[in-house]
């Protein structure tokens, strides 16, 4: 899952991106309302995390300009405004949670995991898909209670394509779910994690691909 952090302080900023990253996401940063929305004009993320004091526009008006185009990106507003009202102008606006700093890297980040949950209608952590059992907070993956041992990346891949269970996943959208700015990945990678990946999963699911449109996992083989 891809992670767009707003936040213009740069050491604050990389210190939350280092930390999403470590926890298996992938994570850009930018440090202006402008340049996020150019980031959400180029690239596909799942979830927003937002510091309110941004240069020349602030958090707050970002969110709630994206909202009123119509974007349902979930939103963490991470901020150093701990009162009441500014909560409640967040949520009003249209976050979807609300961090104050200083914070704990272990809250941050399954916060981050249960906002991308519900935004896939994922009530538990613990997900079944057929014979399957997807761990989100552990970034395990077992069968019949074998564990299998997948890369960060074979586990990204598997991840959004169990979210999106019975729709077709874009080779882009893989590819976004895998790699931020820093990592120069072509949707020839994404191929040979899906070819690993059907390695490790032999019968208990099924990668199917759509020629030049994208996957499609099914949990039983034909």
């Amino acid at each position: 899952m891809r992670v767009l952090i707003v936040e213009d302080d740069l050491l604050v900023g990389d210190a939350v991106r280092l930390a999403l990253v470590a926890a298996g996401f992938a994570a850009d940063l930018v440090g202006s309302a402008e340049a996020a929305r150019s980031a959400l004009q180029a690239e596909a993320f799942d979830l927003m995390v937002i510091d309110i004091g941004l240069p020349h526009e602030n958090g707050l008006r970002l969110l709630q300009g994206l909202r009123s185009r119509g974007r349902v990106l979930p939103a963490l507003i991470l901020t150093a405004r701990d009162g009441l009202s500014d909560r409640v102008s967040a949520l009003d606006l249209g976050a979807d949670d609300y961090l104050t700093k200083p914070f704990h890297v272990p809250e941050l980040v399954a916060r981050c995991r249960a906002l991308i949950r519900r935004a896939n209608a994922v009530a538990s952590s613990r997900v079944m898909f057929g014979p399957l059992e997807l761990d989100m907070a552990h970034r395990e993956v077992s069968v019949g209670g074998r564990l299998l041992e997948l890369t960060h990346r074979e586990w990204a891949i598997l991840e959004c394509l169990v979210l999106n269970a019975g729709r077709l996943v874009s080779k882009d959208k893989l590819l976004h779910a895998v790699a931020d700015w820093s990592h120069d990945l072509t949707p020839n990678a994404v191929e040979q994690y899906v070819s690993r990946l059907r390695s490790k999963l032999g019968p208990a699911a099924t990668i199917r691909a759509v020629r030049g449109m994208g996957y499609r996992i099914d949990d039983r083989v034909d």
